[in-house]
């Protein structure tokens, strides 16, 4: 990672924004990474987009895309697609349900071939979720591998979680038991044209209140009547930035700092900054807990005390 790249990164090329994120989905440099990003002017707001295949989360996001530009904001998308277990292969064909916005410098597509067993989304994604925010996009959406019931890591990357369900799937129980219908801030009753989504919108609710009490939003949408779209980005819009806890950052970057220090454990005799070795040494043995020990590795990132005692 040059920085000629960082600097025409920070200039707001395209081409060097590409080449980073390629290097964070390999996991080049993260430690690099980290540290020449420092923390973000402004926050971007992140959305998850996650349900099961076929429910139309690229149709859904594209008519979302319309809807934010619209609104004037600028927005990112990265599109997990499952990868062949056989030939690692992805399609990669959630761009061909999205519009294409080759002249709009207020949209970026990125899609990302996600392996199973890492929760429906990309390795490294926080990293990318940092840089497209360090590129200054006001929104990035993130659109989770058919997700099932136990795939909630996506709620750690967000700030709001977006559940898509559509009717007759067949498949009501698994989503009565799901730990997505626990972490989603919003369902959203895909496809409501089709006669049974009145049906599903009630059962939803009638499950939400005997087992749980929270009450994320319940709307019926429709990509292809757009019914419900606009109410759903201003359901999105109203949610608090959750990811925006703590003056050092340190809740929202904990997974990637806690990987940056897994990487340095991994090759220790590399760490010879005093400082650092008695992070990692601390992490080891079990004196930092996991957020205190990411808050000082972040803060001696930034050439600041790290302050762990």
């Amino acid at each position: 990672m040059s920085d000629d790249l960082l600097a025409r990164f920070r200039r707001g090329d395209r081409i060097a924004l590409a080449r980073l994120l390629s290097h964070a989905a390999r996991g080049e440099g993260l430690a690099d990474l980290l540290r020449a990003l420092g923390s973000p002017q402004k926050r971007s707001r992140v959305v998850a987009v996650t349900g099961s295949a076929g429910v139309g989360k690229s149709t859904l996001i594209g008519k979302l895309l319309e809807v934010i530009r619209r609104h004037g904001q600028t927005v990112a998308v990265l599109a997990c697609d499952p990868q062949s277990p056989l030939s690692g292969g992805a399609l990669l064909g959630d761009r061909f349900r999205m519009p294409s916005y080759p002249d709009d410098d207020g949209v970026y597509i990125r899609s990302l071939a996600t392996s199973s067993g890492h929760g429906a989304v990309a390795d490294h994604i926080d990293a990318m979720v940092r840089l497209l925010e360090a590129f200054g996009f006001d929104v990035v959406l993130i659109e989770t591998v058919g997700a099932g019931q136990g795939d909630t890591a996506v709620h750690d990357l967000a700030d709001a979680v977006v559940l898509l369900l559509q009717p007759e799937t067949g498949d009501d129980i698994q989503w009565e038991k799901a730990g997505l219908l626990e972490v989603a801030d919003a369902i959203a009753i895909h496809k409501a044209d089709l006669p049974e989504a009145a049906a599903l919108e009630a059962q939803v609710r009638q499950s939400l209140g005997l087992s749980s009490s929270r009450h994320p939003a319940v709307l019926r949408v429709s990509s292809r009547t757009g019914e419900g779209i606009e109410p759903l980005w201003q359901v999105i819009r109203d949610l608090p930035l959750r990811r925006a806890g703590g003056a050092s950052g340190a809740r929202d970057l904990l997974p990637l700092a806690q990987q940056i220090m897994a990487e340095q454990l991994a090759r220790a005799e590399a760490a010879r900054d005093p400082a650092l070795r008695q992070i990692l040494g601390d992490w080891r043995a079990g004196a930092l807990d996991a957020e205190r020990a990411a808050d000082a590795l972040l803060r001696l990132l930034a050439g600041q005390p790290p302050s762990v005692r």
